[in-house]
């Protein structure tokens, strides 16, 4: 909800803010009004940095000082109820109102001081025509930019919220919030303030934003389906190009088979020739197949010799690598115990001295330099330089059962060495002290909170059980201030010391666990919630126990204890160690208690393991390189032998193929023989053909060439060729008619693609981001209703406190499912009449509870400055002084806040103050328009 940063967002109206003034960037220095409404000229207003009270008349120019404010700092017309557009602000008879306002710019909350310096100037100017114009300058007066985004970057850095009603009331809002009776108006008075309204529109603005997404997505989705098609009927065509493609390609090697397939030639070759070659051949292959298999013989011993190698190199591998684990887990157990236990040794030694030196001092229980410091305070105060003396430390209470030592220890843990503060000031003088007593070491925690001296009435929140004590009964605390601490911190009057566990859990997490309840202690320091349990670490209290004696015995013999675990951790490791050089196997598990042994012997024997290990280690790396070796050379032979095993396969093969080609010549031969004597008789015909022919050859072969310059093997016919050709060309003639221009169906093809993986991606986006929408919504949404139901919570709380500084009582009631506030108020404690609602109470009072219920938001909001517009308007002199006093209070204790408050009354009675500054407007001047400067005063 805001940016600012401070150490405490608000504050409990009866302490005084814990948190370190930070800054006091965004808050307003002065505003000038020229022609604005109906003042020539108004200002300029010098505000102080915390209370400032602007007095006057009606007329006097009261709201609009408010207005300008608003208006200036991005505020709406609607926002001021002065008028529903800005060039009703316009004084009559003027073309232009100007207004100037300076915010304060320094601090670690500083807007860009490197360019504005030390202060902004807001210079805006509202003409008749309704235009607004900025002018936004730094502290020398130069003008840095004229732009409206950048007043709005600067607002959002100093959380400036003009339109919030908490952060500016106007007379209007007040007014109505008065005399509203509708509990749904209150509940968004309080939205509005906490800027859950804002949070709920956003919510509301995303979900919009979702459900629109979604039936974008559902739109997409049927555009998708249309851009896949397209792309697909775009990818047959251009898929269809590459096919014709591929038939050009066919029909050029066609035609090339063709021009060969007419080239007429014989060749007469005896089948003798082929017999004579198939024999040679098939015996050149039975020979390679000889020399294969007498290299397969030769090379499987000396492959089984290797496989036997690499599997001792790899058992050899294993082992070392046993011992590096076994050496690697004995001396990690050397490490881990000796450490532990070494800290534990001396942690119970500290103890013991800080017990023994109890004896004769209590404190020293809370640290060596506890009474050192109680003494410096103790002189401190004397000299007087502190206002009140502070208190502590806050574990020094006396318990009324020493049995609830260690649970009321546990349960006040970070509290028991800290000390408690009045104020600031004094908090700074024990902060010196404790950095020259504590140097570089850990400093107790202090507490600053307003020093009270009675103990809070704690009846109404605190848990009355009629069998068991809470923690602020079960303490003797003589002082108030220190229990005003611990209930403050703590919370001990709502905390319950249960002894036994068991009924613990029976009374916190039974079916009607006590009221006012939140948690239990058992006596073992178990902490009892009525939904989970926790069981503490620690086993005796340190700083609560009353028998120091008993305490020092018990760490004596718990050091006594660790000594002797160490003596038999030393005489295990010996065995273990010995263990470890006889035999080399995995060990068994085993289980070692904590033990410790001299610093230097723990050296030696991590350098001698070290040692060892660094050899196992080497020879590991020398046996896994073997290994690998022989590995490779087996798998080299192994390949090898699958070579020519795959050799010998093929040349079984081929062997076939030739023995078969060798049987089909022999039957060649013999046809041949059969015939010879006929082929004889032919040979003279062919003889005298054979010159015609050749030319005939020649001259085909020189067309084939001009076609296929390469001679090709053709085994078709042409006949069968050309009927190919004829098919293929007419296939290739009606594809181009389908198709187009080439170009064309390329780039429709292209586009329609890349259409579809953009709509695809996009696809793909929308949906991861209603995924992330829906993730983080359900989050926020989560936030959302843990913070409305904090901000409620605390909202009441501080309605209660201030209802009580006049004697109030009342009640706070959200309905957040009907979105409505309901605020019962009964004026006086003896009255035992029914809580009434505000409808009911006079003027007066249902001012003062409205002032109740506007500071309590404002201690649950973040701003600069506060405004409010004729906040008494309706109240008597009593309940304005009351409500008064109560914002004083409030505003004494946010000094880094600034508090402007308009009022027609005087003012003549209020306190002496360097923190307040009242600024008087004259009277108006009802028969001219003059101009008119305000008298500052400073209190």
């Amino acid at each position: 909800m805001s940016k600012r940063k401070s150490s405490s967002v608000s504050e409990n109206p009866n302490k005084r803010c814990t948190g370190e003034v930070v800054s006091d960037a965004g808050i307003v220095e002065s505003i000038t009004l020229k022609n604005f409404m109906c003042h020539s000229l108004l200002g300029p207003f010098a505000f102080g940095p915390n209370v400032n009270f602007v007095v006057g008349n009606n007329g006097s120019g009261k709201s609009a000082v408010l207005t300008a404010l608003i208006v200036a700092l991005g505020g709406n017309a609607q926002a001021t109820n002065r008028g529903s557009s800005l060039k009703g602000f316009v004084k009559e008879g003027e073309s232009s109102a100007d207004v100037s306002i300076t915010l304060r710019n320094k601090g670690r909350d500083a807007y860009k001081p490197e360019v504005y310096g030390s202060a902004i100037t807001v210079d805006l100017r509202i003409t008749r025509d309704g235009l607004r114009t900025y002018k936004l300058r730094g502290k020398s007066g130069q003008i840095v930019s004229s732009k409206k985004e950048e007043l709005m970057s600067i607002l959002d850095n100093f959380n400036i919220q003009v339109n919030n009603p908490v952060s500016v009331l106007t007379q209007e809002m007040s007014k109505y919030f008065l005399h509203s009776k509708g509990e749904g108006d209150k509940y968004k008075f309080f939205m509005k303030a906490t800027q859950l309204e804002q949070m709920r529109e956003d919510f509301v603005y995303i979900k919009t934003t979702k459900h629109a997404t979604e039936d974008k997505v559902g739109q997409h989705s049927e555009c998708l389906k249309d851009l896949k098609r397209k792309y697909l009927e775009k990818e047959d065509r251009y898929k269809s190009l590459a096919s014709l493609d591929e038939m050009h390609t066919k029909l050029e090697e066609l035609q090339k088979q063709m021009a060969w397939a007419l080239v007429t030639f014989s060749t007469l070759v005896f089948p003798s020739n082929k017999v004579e070659e198939a024999e040679k051949k098939y015996k050149h292959i039975q020979e390679q197949l000889e020399g294969i298999t007498q290299q397969v013989q030769e090379v499987q011993p000396k492959c089984a010799e290797l496989k036997a190698e690499a599997q001792r190199h790899n058992t050899l591998l294993k082992s070392s690598e046993v011992r590096f684990l076994l050496f690697i887990y004995v001396l990690f157990l050397y490490l881990w115990h000796t450490e532990v236990l070494h800290r534990s040794i001396q942690a119970n030694k500290r103890n013991l001295q800080t017990m023994e030196s109890s004896r004769s001092n209590r404190l020293r229980r809370f640290g060596e330099h506890m009474p050192a410091l109680l003494n410096a305070i103790q002189e401190a105060h004397r000299r007087g330089q502190f206002r009140h003396k502070p208190r502590g430390p806050l574990g020094k209470a006396h318990l009324r059962d020493p049995e609830t030592a260690l649970a009321i220890e546990v349960c006040l843990r970070g509290q028991l060495l800290a000390f408690t503060c009045d104020n600031y000031e004094d908090e700074k003088v024990l902060q010196g002290l404790m950095a020259r007593l504590f140097p570089g070491g850990r400093r107790p925690t202090i507490i600053t909170s307003q020093f009270i001296s009675h103990v809070h009435d704690t009846r109404r929140r605190g848990v009355n059980h009629p069998e068991y004590p809470s923690v602020l009964q079960a303490l003797e605390i003589e002082d108030p201030v220190v229990a005003n601490c611990l209930i403050d911190q703590r919370g001990i009057e709502s905390i319950l010391i249960i002894k036994n566990r068991t009924d613990a859990r029976r009374v916190m997490q039974g079916r009607n666990p006590p009221q006012n309840c939140t948690q239990a202690f058992s006596k073992d320091g178990d902490q009892i919630f009525n939904n989970r349990t926790y069981t503490a670490e620690q086993t005796r209290a340190n700083y609560l126990s009353g028998d120091v004696e008993e305490e020092i015995r018990h760490l004596q013999r718990e050091i006594e204890n660790q000594n002797a675990q160490a003596d038999r951790f030393k005489q295990q490791m010996k065995r273990l160690d010995d263990e470890i050089k006889q035999n080399e196997s995995l060990l068994r598990r085993a289980h070692i208690e904590q033990k410790t042994e001299d610093l230097q012997e723990i050296v030696t024997k991590i350098s001698s393991k070290r040692a060892e290990y660094d050899e196992a280690r080497t020879q590991m790396a020398a046996l896994k390189a073997s290994y690998e070796k022989a590995e490779q050379q087996y798998k080299q032979h192994k390949e090898q032998i699958n070579t020519v095993t795959e050799e010998a396969d093929s040349i079984k093969d081929e062997l076939s193929k030739s023995d078969q080609e060798v049987m089909k010549c022999k039957h060649h031969k013999k046809h041949y023989d059969d015939k010879r004597t006929a082929h004889l008789q032919n040979i003279k015909t062919l003889e005298a053909n054979l010159k015609g022919k050749e030319k005939e050859l020649e001259t085909s072969v020189a067309k084939a060439k001009e076609i296929c310059p390469e001679r090709l093997e053709v085994r078709r016919t042409a006949k069968s060729l050309d009927s190919e050709i004829n098919r293929l060309k007419v296939k290739i003639s009606t594809q181009r008619e389908q198709q187009g221009d080439r170009e064309e169906v390329v780039r429709q093809y292209h586009e329609a693609l890349e259409n579809y993986k953009n709509m695809a991606q996009q696809m793909k986006n929308l949906n991861s981001f209603i995924k992330s929408l829906d993730s983080v919504m359900n989050h926020r949404l989560q936030v959302y209703a843990d913070l409305r139901r904090f901000l409620s919570a605390r909202c009441k709380y501080y309605f209660d406190s201030m209802l009580a500084q006049r004697g109030y009582t009342g009640s706070m009631t959200f309905d957040h499912k009907n979105e409505t506030l309901s605020i019962s108020v009964q004026p006086g404690q003896g009255n035992k009449a029914d809580l009434s609602d505000m409808r009911s109470l006079s003027g007066g009072e249902r001012s003062f509870s409205t002032v109740c219920f506007v500071l309590s938001l404002w201690a649950i909001t973040e701003a600069p400055f506060r405004c409010l517009d004729e906040f008494d308007v309706y109240m008597d002199m009593v309940n304005r002084r009351i409500s008064m006093d109560m914002m004083l209070k409030v505003a004494a204790g946010q000094r880094y806040r600034q508090f402007i408050f308009l009022t027609p009354q005087s003012m003549g009675s209020l306190p002496m103050s360097k923190i307040i500054r009242i600024l008087r407007l004259n009277d108006p001047d009802r028969g001219q328009n003059s101009t008119q400067r305000s008298q500052d005063e400073d209190q």
